[in-house]
């Protein structure tokens, strides 16, 4: 049986951020504290704000290239964690976020994790484009009436008819 350590984590994470305020405020004091807390709240929203555009604008470029978006998409999505973990107070959040910011940890933490995505589509086709139709079917007045004339049964000259036949 597999134990998931992640609910561990979750309820440890808030006694380590506290203990992380207690060590930097001995440090450099509580003020020096509670401003560099805020500063990373403020750089995380900044940071979050910049990137969202940016990271659209760079997998639509990849699909307009023809070129799988998914590494673009999984980078932009670890910059925007990255920025959700910089406006969480604390130390801790703080050290991974600037850690998921770095390329190098991005690229090993796609590594990992592209083998356990499944892509739904197909981009090697140049990105957006509308799928060809097989058959169009151009009625005349005459091939089309909204009564009910069913009386009759379906017209077996109808284009219709000829569309299901070939």
């Amino acid at each position: 049986m597999r134990i998931s350590l992640l609910p561990l984590f979750l309820l440890a994470l808030p006694l380590l951020e506290i203990a992380g305020f207690v060590i930097v405020g001995r440090q450099v004091g509580a003020l020096a504290t509670v401003g560099l807390v805020l500063a990373s709240s403020v750089a995380g929203m900044l940071l979050l704000r910049h990137q969202g555009f940016g990271v659209m604008a760079r997998v639509r470029a990849e699909m307009d290239a023809g070129r799988d978006p998914s590494r673009q998409l999984a980078h932009g999505a670890m910059i925007v964690l990255a920025a959700i973990l910089l406006i969480i107070p604390g130390f801790i959040t703080d050290i991974f976020a600037i850690l998921l910011l770095l390329p190098m940890v991005r690229d090993l933490a796609w590594r990992m994790l592209k083998g356990r995505i499944v892509l739904a589509t197909d981009f090697s086709t140049g990105g957006f484009r509308t799928r060809p139709r097989d058959k169009t079917i151009d009625l005349d007045d005459s091939d089309y009436s909204r009564g009910d004339d069913y009386t009759r049964g379906p017209d077996p000259n109808s284009p219709w008819r000829r569309l299901k036949d070939e």
